[in-house]
């Protein structure tokens, strides 16, 4: 059995977030075959118009109010395009950048917690919660908390700074990392201002703009691949970084032998029902182990902690 070390703990949070990944990845194909189908279904139909019932509300009792509506097939159609090429993608970057949030702000708080002194000697506590905490370690979590809050609102390269003043690790170094910046700002936008681009977006993202001021920002099915790979790579390089500060004994152990099964993936005949120019999805396995890397030299926890 391995030991609880920071750097076991930091390597189970990567790993975690992986597997959410590859998680994302298959719900979101799962959720495309089946609209494929239906669409499939709704096609080879001898029925027209075809009438669906769907709720409008819900009352008191806890029952449905359920409403009818007729389609012709040409609009049905349409409808399950809409969701299929354009709904389903945003509602899944959404997810990816949920998963990365979550796992910056995990790998904060463990750190934090362990290594107290990271934190601002200026940073301060309200009383009330200094005199609500049943343990000190609560403190520390509130503080990240706050911390976290702040970071939020950052610009990349402030945000890159701040985690490198308590990880001592440079994230902005990592290609994909500036990827992942745009796709946060593309999920802002969709989700804060209907998905048109404004000034906020472009100075989030600098040379990585997509569109213009005042322009639709388009998320289709080959811009969610490319993030869910952008997004993967983050967690690769998080994982190697981290353990050259904090080694991981289970990282060590898990290298080799993992089961794995290929993931199901978009294909470029599905892709040019909506794109002229096919792009042919990547396939990957469901393990949240990817290709070996050239092995560094790590730093034992105990160096670290003399270090800080």
């Amino acid at each position: 059995m391995t030991s609880q070390t920071l750097g076991n703990q930091l390597y189970r949070l990567v790993t975690t977030a992986k597997i959410a990944l590859f998680n994302q990845g298959e719900l979101a194909q799962l959720t495309y075959g089946a609209l494929d189908v239906v669409a499939s279904n709704v096609q080879a139909s001898e029925s027209e118009p075809i009438e669906i019932s769907f709720p409008i509300g819900f009352r008191p009792d806890k029952t449905a109010i359920i409403s009818s509506k007729n389609y012709s097939k040409n609009d049905l159609l349409n409808r399950y395009q809409f969701l299929a090429f354009q709904q389903l993608p945003i509602n899944c970057i959404a997810q990816l950048v949920t998963i990365i949030e979550a796992l910056l702000g995990d790998i904060l708080r463990a750190v934090v917690i362990r290594y107290p002194q990271k934190l601002n000697s200026k940073r301060t506590v309200p009383l009330h919660i200094v005199l609500e905490a049943q343990s000190i370690e609560e403190v520390h979590i509130k503080a990240t908390d706050t911390l976290l809050n702040e970071l939020s609102y950052k610009s990349p390269s402030e945000f890159g700074g701040a985690l490198e003043e308590l990880l001592s690790i440079n994230v902005l170094q990592c290609p994909a990392f500036h990827k992942y910046i745009e796709l946060k700002a593309t999920r802002d936008i969709h989700v804060h201002n209907r998905g048109i681009v404004n000034d906020t977006y472009l100075k989030k993202v600098g040379s990585h703009a997509r569109a213009t001021r005042g322009v639709f920002l388009p998320v289709d099915i080959p811009y969610f691949l490319e993030s869910y790979e952008a997004c993967l790579q983050v967690t690769e390089w998080l994982e190697a970084e981290l353990d050259q500060h904090w080694n991981s004994s289970e990282r060590e152990a898990e290298k080799e032998n993992l089961p794995s099964s290929s993931l199901s993936k978009v294909t470029a005949d599905d892709l040019s029902k909506v794109n002229e120019q096919p792009t042919t999805a990547r396939s990957q396995k469901t393990s949240p182990k990817r290709p070996k890397r050239v092995k560094t030299k790590s730093k034992s926890e105990n160096e670290h902690k003399k270090k800080n």
